[in-house]
């Protein structure tokens, strides 16, 4: 029997339908760690657009300032195992 080679494509948690930083005309900082750490998977990955709801400008913005806070151990790398 032949599989079917169709993918079913699943949105595991609804998006907001706005960016929150841009209703609340702030940007990412790196200072803000508390805030960053809710855009983190539980194994330390930053999570995509389609999962936080950000704009492309807000994610990258966000991105830089994980990293950035990564660099000055504020926030981990990954976590222990």
């Amino acid at each position: 029997m032949a599989k079917d080679k169709r993918r079913k494509t699943v949105r595991i948690t609804p998006r907001a339908d706005k960016c929150s930083f841009c209703e609340e005309k702030k940007t990412p900082s790196w200072k803000d760690s508390e805030l960053l750490k809710t855009f983190l998977t539980n194994r330390g990955r930053i999570m995509g657009k389609g999962y936080t709801g950000l704009c492309a400008k807000h994610q990258r913005a966000l991105a830089k300032a994980i990293k950035h806070a990564r660099h000055l151990a504020l926030l981990p790398f990954t976590t222990g195992m």
